[in-house]
């Protein structure tokens, strides 16, 4: 049996590095009341030896586990998987660490997601420090490698625009209908720029206006597309305009893109819902626009498409819409999912809670 598909053991005895943050919180909420799982360690740079409630309010009382700065070594010692939860251009050494320890791991950054080197180079804007072990990695979306993911040892988390992004747009990339140029724009909450606040990403300074940000040169940027290949699209190239929008929790992704004006309007029209048959997170909508408050701190996905009624030139415009929680689908409850297969458990085990209303 490959060393990257060991048998995980149940209950799974699982660290969370980077557990001070808002994905280290969004992952004990799910972990701490996992059946399959033990949380052994919580480790981090900073809240050093105070008490997980101290840090993160709502899992007061949960666990009497103290936040430690420990080493990876000691680490291993109580853990058969460990959560990565540390910023990208951190995470590579300190992820492949843990791998020569033979410990299972799930990297939440983006270090380990794209396959090319010189990808990673343009929009990280530095080498990535192990380059070899690009493309070593299951990545962590199961609507698009469910497969790679069940008994897997190595998981890369997707990114939350990336999420909502190919989760739009991969089925028609599957029909084989999506080429050339695709544009996106999406608008996301204050909590995807991390718990400590900074000019430009705090919430006060972004709740009474939108701006865009990285715009055509944002780090998901070449993720999606590598994904949007996986699945079947041809010489795709994406542009794709960010805005920090004046909420806490969300992505709203609008995606639109041209197809052949000789192609179905109805059979366009049909296949979110195809791809998506048998699918519990991902609601197929026809009778409203997708909305992140019908999705904010949940698992679920909000999918929709417009198509043009007025062809031009041979072509027809398609407008692809999906709506997330960043923190849950588009982060930490993803990798959770990808953890429920790893383990070989209900992929939806504690995952279907349905979003607050209002």
């Amino acid at each position: 049996m490959s060393e990257t598909h060991l048998p995980l053991p149940r209950p799974c005895r699982v660290a969370v590095v980077g557990a001070t943050g808002y994905g280290g919180a969004e992952l004990l909420r799910h972990l701490l009341v996992h059946p399959h799982v033990k949380v052994t360690r919580l480790v981090a740079k900073d809240g050093i030896g105070k008490r997980l409630g101290q840090i993160h309010l709502s899992l007061d009382g949960m666990t009497d586990l103290r936040i430690e700065d420990a080493e990876p070594e000691a680490v291993a010692r109580d853990a058969d998987l460990v959560c990565v939860g540390l910023p990208h251009k951190v995470s590579a050494a300190v992820v492949a660490r843990y791998v020569d320890l033979g410990v299972a791991v799930i990297d939440l950054s983006g270090d380990y997601r794209l396959n090319d080197g010189a990808a990673y180079r343009q929009y990280y804007e530095v080498d990535h420090p192990l380059p070899d072990r690009l493309g070593t990695f299951a990545y962590g979306m199961p609507e698009l490698c469910r497969g790679d993911l069940r008994g897997a040892r190595r998981v890369a988390a997707p990114g939350c625009f990336a999420t909502a992004i190919t989760l739009a747009l991969v089925p028609f990339a599957q029909r084989g209908w999506l080429g050339g140029r695709i544009r996106v724009t999406a608008m996301t909450g204050s909590s995807g720029s991390g718990a400590a606040p900074a000019t430009g990403t705090h919430h006060p300074l972004r709740a009474q206006t939108l701006r865009t940000y990285k715009p055509l040169t944002h780090q998901h940027t070449p993720e999606i597309e590598q994904n949007l290949r996986r699945a079947g699209a041809r010489d795709v190239a994406l542009d794709f305009v960010p805005v920090s929008a004046p909420l806490v929790r969300g992505i709203l992704a609008t995606c639109w893109f041209d197809v052949d004006a000789s192609i179905d309007p109805a059979e366009i029209g049909a296949a979110m819902a195809t791809a998506y048959a048998g699918e519990r997170l991902i609601r197929v909508l026809s009778d409203r626009a997708p909305e992140v408050n019908a999705v904010a701190g949940s698992m679920f996905v909000e999918v929709a498409t417009t198509v043009d009624a007025r062809p031009s030139g041979g072509r027809r415009t398609v407008l692809a819409q999906a709506a997330i929680d960043n923190l849950v689908k588009g982060g930490a409850g993803q990798a959770i999912q990808a953890l429920n297969l790893m383990l070989g458990c209900d992929e939806y085990q504690g995952l279907l809670a349905p979003s607050q209303w209002p």
